[in-house]
């Protein structure tokens, strides 16, 4: 997995999505203090699935909730665990685990998720093929570690419809934010980011570019 440390990106840099910014801020609070968590009783979400179509920003989204947090934010590709050899996909997210209870507080980032976490059954190598080995994997870590560890775990899909339901169970990805197109006030404040330390012609409108 890829890690990225510091405030490289925060909610400054993501416009567009203010309603799903508002839903994650929770998220935020329990990274920076998950004792207060802890000391109250509170049961916060192990896993959040962001899904909506490409290009929404659900990368961009996730590594500023780690920026806002400011702790690591590792990444991976639901691709990366699917490999020929049995064994390697599961093995990779056995170890994603351990880095990351040895980082925590911190953010793991699984993007394409369905690449992974397809309905089990539904591949043609028989019951036991590489994807469901590390599908299974990834059930027993989410069901093995303790959410007031400070690890959640974000996943990004465009492809909900497919996922095995046994990912969307409490104690797994049980909180799921969807990540629409934004609308033209969300256009415009896009093209505004974009935009900060540029200059430009006093002419130009991005009400209307938007």
């Amino acid at each position: 997995a890829r890690l990225t440390k510091g405030k490289s990106v925060t909610f400054k840099d993501v416009a567009g999505c203010d309603e799903e910014k508002e839903e994650l801020v929770e998220i935020i609070d329990f990274l920076k203090n998950p004792k207060k968590y802890v000391e109250i009783g509170a049961r916060i979400p192990k896993g959040v699935l962001l899904f909506g179509p490409p290009g929404t920003g659900k990368t961009l989204l996730a590594k500023a909730v780690a920026g806002e947090a400011n702790v690591p934010f590792f990444s991976i590709s639901g691709s990366d665990f699917v490999e020929m050899f049995v064994g390697v996909g599961a093995s990779r997210v056995r170890d994603m685990f351990k880095t990351a209870k040895e980082n925590a507080p911190c953010i793991i980032f699984i993007d394409e998720i369905d690449a992974v976490g397809r309905q089990r059954g539904a591949g043609m190598g028989g019951g036991h093929d590489e994807r469901e080995q590390t599908l299974n994997q990834l059930l027993v870590e989410m069901d093995g570690f303790n959410a007031n560890l400070g690890i959640i775990v974000m996943a990004a899909t465009n492809r909900p419809d497919v996922l095995d339901p046994a990912l969307l169970r409490p104690g797994r990805f049980d909180r799921q934010i969807t990540i629409s197109n934004p609308d033209v006030t969300g256009r415009e404040a896009i093209l505004k980011v974009h935009a900060r330390n540029k200059k430009f012609d006093e002419t130009v409108n991005f009400g209307e570019i938007a």
